[in-house]
């Protein structure tokens, strides 16, 4: 399966292998045995899915603190996201920058974010699931927010009046957050 490095590093593009036949189709969405190539050897643990009814839809910018800290593959299984990653590592180069990849049923990429990211995405459609594989249990304790419109970071959605729910709408902006990375 090819995976494909971004402009961060850590976080990487997978696009499966879509075989299809007169009966309908099969792909492979993960090996461990691909992702290890490219440096990745972290075991996911735990699969998480969510709907969203309507085109709007913003989940983010959501991440984990340290010790619990989660990296995170992302596909989105029916309709279209624009998902978005943004680097939290205060030590790093690319220290609040962000990538964003749409990903739909049609296209089938898969984003592949490390820890240290904070993420969220907005649905394109109407009636989007997205399923992400996590490397680190749910943890309430080290369950972090930061404004998915934060001028600090300044992801630009293509939205201006995103369906938000209440816990993204009281977020902190970056500054004042606990994040530990």
């Amino acid at each position: 399966m090819p995976i494909y490095r971004t402009d961060l590093p850590g976080v990487f593009i997978v696009e499966p292998q879509k075989y299809e036949d007169n009966r309908g189709w099969f792909m492979e969405t993960f090996s461990k045995r691909d992702l290890e190539k490219e440096g990745f050897s972290k075991e996911f643990v735990q699969d998480n899915h969510s709907f969203s009814i309507q085109k709007g839809v913003l989940r983010g910018l959501h991440f984990q603190n340290n010790p619990k800290a989660q990296a995170k593959l992302v596909r989105c299984t029916k309709g279209i996201i624009l998902d978005v990653a943004v680097d939290l590592r205060k030590d790093s180069a690319t220290f609040c920058k962000w990538i964003s990849v749409e990903l739909s049923s049609e296209n089938i990429k898969q984003l592949l974010i490390p820890k240290g990211f904070a993420h969220g995405f907005v649905t394109l459609s109407d009636e989007v699931e997205v399923l992400y594989k996590v490397d680190e249990y749910y943890s309430p304790e080290h369950d972090r927010s930061i404004r998915f419109d934060d001028p600090q970071i300044a992801v630009n959605w293509g939205i201006k009046t995103p369906i938000l729910s209440q816990k993204d709408l009281s977020a902190p902006l970056l500054k004042d957050s606990d994040c530990n990375f």
